[in-house]
């Protein structure tokens, strides 16, 4: 019998006081599907930068190892089913990740593992120099599933992502066995999300939105592992995923909020009205 509530999620990134980006995010909306998350930090900010400069540090790579190794003695990461990482303050912190992951896999062969290589957007890198090579050469070969946008895809394939099927055919050059390629580009008024696997692609769209609230990506990301966890395909994972990251955009503009208000419209991370069903991609 298990001494945990199943499913459960080792999820280690970003921790902002204020805002929903990270673990911020991603911790309430697995929560909310009823997954069970142990969350480490690391970075510790006041907020995120979007709001005129933060405060805080990242966590050292000693620091982030030893709540690593604390989980692990206690028996408290032999039953888990699920590891996501995101935004890392540091390249030395990639490597704690990778033995984190590894321990999972160690008590759980069939564990997922969701890498989300936060590193930049389409303004740019973001993330500390090295971080992205460091994740692509120890994290990404670890990953069962792999969720970047447009700019971290083109990144890591060095190839142009200007339509669906740049998307589809750069994902497949990752050589993961599902990748999940965001914001990608479907025309002027329509953003793509596109689920690849080696056999088989599947797309979402929505209306492209302007400066959509921080933290999407991150809760997309917990989302579509939630889903998965709890037994949905490919293609009902993406829908429900993508509608309910969509219907919290719109509820952030409507309202002229500063950060997507997760705890007054939880409902939509639970229950999305899914408007279109993800449809396989040619």
């Amino acid at each position: 019998m298990s001494r945990f509530p199943r499913p459960r999620v080792l999820s280690i990134q970003s921790e902002v006081a204020f805002g929903h980006v990270g673990n911020s995010a991603a911790r309430f909306a697995l929560q909310r599907l009823g997954v069970d998350v142990m969350a480490l930090p690391t970075v510790l900010f006041s907020n995120q930068p979007a709001h005129g400069g933060k405060r805080g540090e990242a966590v050292s790579a000693a620091a982030l190892d030893e709540l690593v190794t604390g989980l692990e003695e206690r028996g408290f990461l032999d039953e888990v089913d699920g590891v996501i990482s995101g935004y890392l303050g540091d390249p030395a912190q990639v490597d704690i990740v990778g033995r984190a992951v590894a321990a999972v896999k160690a008590r759980n062969p069939g564990a997922i593992y969701l890498l989300d290589p936060v590193f930049g957007d389409d303004g740019g890198a973001y993330a500390k120099p090295g971080i992205a090579e460091a994740m692509a050469r120890r994290l990404l070969p670890l990953s069962d599933i792999v969720t970047p946008n447009r700019f971290e895809l083109a990144s890591l394939t060095s190839r142009k992502i200007e339509t669906a099927a740049d998307a589809r055919d750069a994902a497949r050059l990752l050589g993961r066995p599902l990748v999940l390629a965001t914001s990608t580009p479907v025309g002027a008024a329509l953003i793509g999300t596109l689920a690849v696997t080696p056999e088989a692609a599947w797309l979402v769209t929505n209306r492209r939105v302007e400066a959509p609230p921080s933290g999407t990506g991150d809760l997309l990301a917990a989302l579509f592992l939630g889903w998965r966890l709890k037994g949905g395909d490919v293609p009902e994972a993406l829908a429900s995923a993508v509608e309910a990251v969509d219907e919290m955009i719109a509820a952030t503009k409507a309202g002229g909020l500063a950060e997507m208000p997760l705890a007054a419209m939880q409902h939509h991370l639970v229950d999305p009205e899914i408007s279109e069903p993800a449809q396989l991609f040619a």
